[in-house]
């Protein structure tokens, strides 16, 4: 939503609803992450491997008798062992360019996944993983419970202060090394060069470069907005998924609708043109577009996707997408 203030319009994202829009600085949210709570009864050759440097270490879980043979319930109480909280520092309001200060619901949506992924298999554990455009870096720290390195990214250094701080409130529940970068999706490729601006403080050295670049695993949340954006992101993404066949990006959007006199209709133009870079799940063959890489991309159905993080709604205009990189 945008709001207008004396020094001009910011927008606030849905999920800060019922915070103070004038509150000065940044402000703390706690996201509590329930997980779900193992069977009462054993389940032969089952895997319960969900909280990792968590609460929760069993393989199996059984029945309970009491000594006149009646079932011992779980109590209430022992639900703080099925949840943890992250706490994340950010901002109620921000201009468009720096979105990265607040928390979008998209965010929330792909954290419910990372988290769904990580209970439900091992595919995350031991990884190089990235958020591209990492914002406050949600994502990105709860995959840290399980990876073996994380790189958070994103461009300015108020975001990238603000994730760094959020790191810092949060590393208690890393297993991963984690390093918060700079990446500019318009900046010449591969980003080396010292950043006078930011002092060297998220730099990038040769050898986390080259990590980075091998990661097999990137997220990304919300970072469909504009047109530019976009393309930049894609041209990245091509630079960093053409090395190797085996990445897989997981990017959660979020469908904005505008009313515009071009359509004389409502429309989600920033959500057409994400698509142009997509082809469906038949692959890239016989695609001769040369003005877009080729992208396969497949739209996972969230209603399979319980959710983890109690502090939103997850609405009907959010989407995840499994993309994956093909040359032509």
């Amino acid at each position: 939503m945008d709001i207008s203030t004396e020094e001009g319009e910011v927008v606030m994202s849905e999920v800060h609803l019922g915070c103070p829009p004038h509150f000065s600085g940044p402000y703390f949210s706690t996201f509590t992450i329930s997980l779900p709570p193992p069977p009462e009864v054993e389940l032969v050759g089952s895997k319960f491997d969900g909280v990792r440097g968590g609460e929760l270490t069993s393989t199996q879980q059984v029945i309970s008798l009491d000594e006149d043979g009646d079932l011992i319930l779980r109590r209430r109480n022992e639900d703080s062992k099925y949840k943890f909280v992250m706490i994340i520092q950010h901002n109620i309001t921000s201009s468009i360019p720096s979105v990265g200060l607040q928390v979008w619901r998209a965010e929330l949506v792909l954290a419910d996944y990372v988290m769904h992924k990580m209970f439900t298999t091992s595919d995350f554990d031991g990884i190089i993983a990235a958020e591209l455009g990492a914002g406050t870096g949600l994502a990105g720290m709860l995959l840290a419970r399980v990876a073996k390195k994380v790189f958070l990214t994103d461009h300015g250094d108020e975001v990238l202060d603000n994730c760094s701080q959020n790191v810092h409130l949060n590393s208690e529940r890393f297993s991963a090394s984690v390093y918060v970068r700079e990446l500019d999706w318009k900046a010449s490729w591969p980003p080396l060069e010292k950043c006078a601006a930011s002092q060297g403080r998220y730099d990038w050295t040769s050898q986390e470069l080259e990590d980075f670049q091998g990661a097999s695993l990137l997220v990304a949340a919300d970072v469909i907005y504009s047109d530019d954006l976009t393309d930049a992101f894609f041209s990245t993404l091509e630079r960093l998924m053409s090395r190797s066949s085996d990445k897989v990006l997981y990017m959660a959007l979020e469908k904005r609708y505008n009313f515009t006199l071009d359509d004389l209709s409502v429309v989600a133009n920033g959500y057409s043109h994400f698509q142009k870079y997509l082809k469906n799940e038949q692959g890239c063959e016989g695609y001769h577009n040369d003005s877009y890489p080729c992208f396969v991309g497949t739209c996972i159905d969230l209603t399979q996707v319980p959710q983890y993080v109690r502090e939103y709604e997850r609405g009907e205009d959010v989407e995840i997408w499994e993309i994956k990189y093909e040359k032509k």
